[in-house]
């Protein structure tokens, strides 16, 4: 019990027993000890020790704190700063372990001189002593400015986790959101992100590209996305990474009326939904080469309008039924094969407006017309990421290309001409989402 009760209830017990303690009885002072041990968990003489402390404090005055004694003076403080300088500006931890070399050495060479007693609390030093007696140093070496120390983790704690099991068949409009880099085989500069966003429901899927990672681009695809979707966006779930996670995308969603949630870190089957389409759709459509520049973005952005009418209208894809384990093993059950839009019709809280606005334009679409647009649009960011790579390919100047085939005449290959690839067709992954 002594480990639940906090210490200013300790303090209120002494409090209110400290009268009755005054006017007992020698055995009955000892049961109020016994107690009072047994409920604050402390030992007999501090038990004593409170109770006399509270009996010379007067009716109604406060009990005046007492201020620790300072251990480390001016004298340790300019020697610690002497030794953070000399070993490069390093942290409180690794510093600690440094002392014991790095101080014999400043004071060989004269450069630190120190007397024994503030020798001793030099070696005596904890890491975190170190890095509080250097804060404002540390402040003044940076010009000033004091490092927004976990800014973002302090948003990432405030945001409500959700994982896979949480989903509970949620009603249209809560989409798994997560970003796929462009960058090739490295990260360096700038280059082009995709935002994807899955509708956990109905599988719908919209891709959007964004020139860079940052908070107000995030903020206007999202606003865009909007506008995509066939029906009202409820909520967002993101994953921990800091294009999310700040003080930009967080309050401008929950401005919209929009649920804020996150997967936990490194527990990707959290977003398994978004995570199988990223693979499935956007690395499909893009593959691995590196992207960047204004004019590859809005040709991304070509290609993903013709890839959401083809993907959300004419693939199917499974989805989990039920998942149970059997001693070591598990087993899974899917769904038929459906597309998003057959799951929006059967959905009941679909509207029927949205409904009928979804077959209209589902009897409007060619499939084979969209599938040469996404065809002749992969050749053209085909022919730039070749480019960006500097491979010597011998392609010639846009504009002397010969134009891109029709719908009709890629209507004509059909059936006649066979390209390598890999096959569309493939049973479902081990992602839970699928």
């Amino acid at each position: 019990m002594a480990r639940k009760i906090s210490m200013g209830a300790r303090r209120e017990l002494v409090s209110a027993v400290t009268e009755r303690y005054r006017s007992a009885k020698r055995a009955e002072k000892g049961r109020i000890l016994d107690e009072l041990c047994a409920t604050t968990g402390w030992h007999r003489k501090h038990v004593v020790r409170a109770l006399r402390r509270r009996e010379t404090i007067g009716p109604g005055e406060v009990e005046a704190t007492r201020k620790r004694r300072r251990r480390y003076g001016a004298t340790v403080k300019d020697a610690m700063t002497a030794l953070w300088e000399a070993s490069d500006r390093v942290c409180g931890k690794r510093l600690k372990v440094m002392i014991p070399t790095l101080l014999p050495a400043l004071e060989q060479h004269g450069r630190l001189q120190l007397g024994q007693s503030e020798r001793d609390r030099v070696l005596a030093i904890s890491a975190a002593t170190i890095d509080r007696l250097l804060v404002d140093v540390k402040i003044a070496a940076s010009g000033g400015r004091r490092r927004r120390a976990g800014f973002y983790s302090a948003i990432r704690r405030e945001v409500p986790i959700r994982t896979f099991n949480d989903w509970n068949s949620p009603v249209p409009g809560f989409c798994e959101v997560d970003m796929v880099a462009h960058g090739g085989t490295s990260v360096a500069g700038s280059f082009i992100q995709t935002l994807t966003m899955v509708d956990v429901a109905t599988g719908w899927t919209e891709c959007l590209p964004l020139l860079t990672r940052e908070g107000s681009l995030v903020v206007e695809a999202i606003s865009r996305a909007q506008s995509l979707f066939p029906w009202l966006l409820r909520g967002v779930d993101f994953d921990n990474d800091s294009a999310f996670m700040n003080d930009v995308v967080v309050p401008w969603c929950r401005e919209q009326k929009l649920e804020v949630a996150r997967s936990r870190a490194y527990k990707k089957n959290d977003q398994a939904f978004v995570e199988q389409k990223n693979g499935a759709v956007v690395r499909r459509l893009m593959g691995y080469g590196r992207f960047d520049g204004i004019e590859t973005a809005r040709m991304m952005g070509r290609l993903y309008a013709a890839a959401r009418l083809y993907v959300n209208f004419s693939q199917p894809s499974f989805k989990l039924k039920e998942k149970r384990r059997e001693g070591a093993k598990v087993i899974k059950r899917y769904h038929l094969p459906s597309t998003p839009y057959e799951r929006a019709l059967a959905h009941p809280q679909v509207t029927a407006t949205v409904k009928k606005r979804l077959r209209d334009q589902y009897r409007s679409l060619d499939p084979v017309a969209l599938l040469a647009e996404i065809r002749a649009t992969q050749e053209e960011l085909g022919n730039r990421v070749d480019r960006r790579a500097g491979k010597a390919l011998g392609l010639q100047p846009a504009h002397t290309r010969a134009p891109t085939a029709s719908a009709a005449t890629f209507a004509k290959t059909l059936g006649k001409t066979v390209t390598v690839g890999e096959p569309r067709d493939h049973a479902p992954a081990n992602s839970s989402a699928l």
